[in-house]
């Protein structure tokens, strides 16, 4: 599966949490430049985008979901914790006896 992680500057942490569900690969988008942040289109391939929503400033965040909207790919929005983000690809990936 293809992942756009959008937000949050390191994200060894997160693909690790990832790796525990399968083979992903992972395509990043930092954001931190302002000027650029709105100006990526989400590549073709991607099967889901995780936000990592306390890295994100509003434009982004809504042009980001809007266009995921339109493309039908499926986003997940999570704090960048590791709780947080292990939790919700849980839930996306319906896995019942999810523990950390």
């Amino acid at each position: 599966m293809s992942v756009l992680i959008i937000g949050g500057d390191k994200i060894d942490t997160i693909k690790g949490i990832l790796d525990q569900f399968g083979d992903f690969s992972v395509t990043h988008w930092d954001t931190r430049k302002k000027s650029s942040a709105c100006r990526k289109e989400i590549p073709q391939n991607t099967d889901y985008i995780l936000m990592l929503t306390d890295f994100l400033n509003h434009n982004a965040m809504y042009k980001y979901r809007k266009e995921a909207k339109k493309k039908n790919i499926p986003l997940i929005c999570t704090k960048r914790s590791a709780s947080s983000i292990h939790c919700e690809v849980c839930k996306f990936l319906k896995m019942d006896n999810c523990e950390e």
